[in-house]
C-alpha cells in the first residue's frame, strides 16, 4: 500500500493522539495546555495559533472519537464516524508548500481550530485507508498490558505490537523463560520415570 508523506504525517498523529490517555500510557498526557502544545510540537502541526481549555476540551473529546474508529466492528461503521468527523470540521481542500514542504493538500480551512484542523486532515488519512480497504491496519497492540494504538503499515500486515523493541521483545523474552521453565521441570520427571 502506497501512502504518501501527508497521510503518514496524519496516520502518525492519530495514533500519537490516542496514545495520550491513560488507558495507553497509564497517565493523562493532554491533562493541560502544556500537554497541548507538546503534543502540537511534536506533530509538527502547522497554522496553529494561542491555545485555550476550549482546545483542550476538544482536542480530548475528539480522541474520544478517534478511538470509536480504531474499534469500530466494520469499515461501515468506522466510514460513518470518519464521514461525520471530516463533515463537521468543514473540511475545505487547498493546495500549499509551506514551511520548505512540496506541494500537498490541507483538508482544514483557514483558521480552523485544532480539533477541527486534526478532524479535517487525520480524518481524511483515516479516509483514504478505508478507501483501499485497510481497515485492519487501525491497531491496538497485542501485548495484553498494552493498549497503545498503532497503524500497521507492514507490507502483510503483520504487525501485532506497538512497538516491537518493546512489548514484542518482552513478550518473547516472556514466551522463552517460560518454554525454559517448562523444560527444566521435565527434565526430572523423565528422569524419575526411568528409575
Amino acid at each position: 500500500m502506497l501512502i504518501n508523506h501527508d497521510t503518514r504525517c496524519a496516520l502518525d498523529c492519530v495514533v500519537d493522539l490516542l496514545n495520550t490517555t491513560p488507558e495507553s500510557d497509564g497517565r493523562e498526557d493532554l491533562a493541560d495546555l502544556a500537554g497541548l502544545s507538546a503534543f502540537v510540537e511534536r506533530n509538527a502541526i502547522s497554522d496553529v495559533d494561542s491555545l485555550d481549555e476550549k482546545d483542550l476540551a476538544a482536542v480530548r473529546a475528539l480522541r474520544q472519537r478517534f478511538a470509536q474508529v480504531f474499534s469500530a466492528p466494520a469499515t461501515r461503521e468506522a466510514a460513518a464516524l470518519v464521514n461525520s468527523l471530516v463533515a463537521e470540521a468543514g473540511t475545505t481542500p487547498r493546495l500549499t508548500d509551506h514551511d520548505g514542504y512540496d506541494w500537498h493538500v490541507h483538508y482544514f480551512a483557514p483558521g480552523a481550530s485544532l480539533a477541527d484542523h486534526l478532524a479535517a486532515d487525520c480524518g481524511m488519512a483515516l479516509a483514504f485507508l478505508l478507501v483501499a480497504g485497510e481497515r485492519e491496519r487501525l491497531r491496538r497492540c497485542d501485548a495484553p498490558d498494552c493498549r497503545r494504538a498503532f497503524v500497521d503499515l507492514s507490507r502483510n500486515r503483520s504487525r501485532r505490537y506497538c512497538d516491537s523493541r518493546t512489548c514484542g521483545n518482552r513478550l518473547h523474552v516472556a514466551a522463552y523463560r517460560a518454554r525454559r521453565r517448562e523444560a527444566v521441570a521435565a527434565v526430572p520427571a523423565q528422569n524419575g520415570q526411568r528409575s
